[in-house]
């Protein structure tokens, strides 16, 4: 799983017919305090994450394990919305 922050959306309007229906979001991976600092994914929206919101994915053949994208050809896969990291008992993000 990777931390990551929802920074775009992404519109397709010719896609393959197994798409149809699910969100594309743009992720950015970032650290514990949510701040992106990594690389840009293309991610199936499994759980109505929003822009801005720091989610939880995944990518590789995991990203195809979840009930909305079984046996579609997907990538990267939003699976949690995040709404509180700690760290030795230290509060690093908070969800607004």
């Amino acid at each position: 799983m990777i931390l990551g922050k929802v920074i775009g959306t992404l519109v397709a309007s010719r896609k393959e017919p197994t798409l149809d229906g699910l969100a594309l979001l743009v992720v950015r991976a970032c650290d514990v305090d949510g701040t992106p600092n990594g690389s840009i994914a293309i991610a199936v929206d499994a759980v109505g994450a929003g822009l801005g919101e720091v989610v939880l994915y995944c990518s590789g053949s995991s990203a195809r394990q979840t009930q909305v994208t079984k046996d579609r050809p997907v990538d990267a896969v939003i699976m949690a919305i995040v709404d509180q990291i700690a760290i030795d008992g230290e509060s690093r993000f908070i969800k607004d």
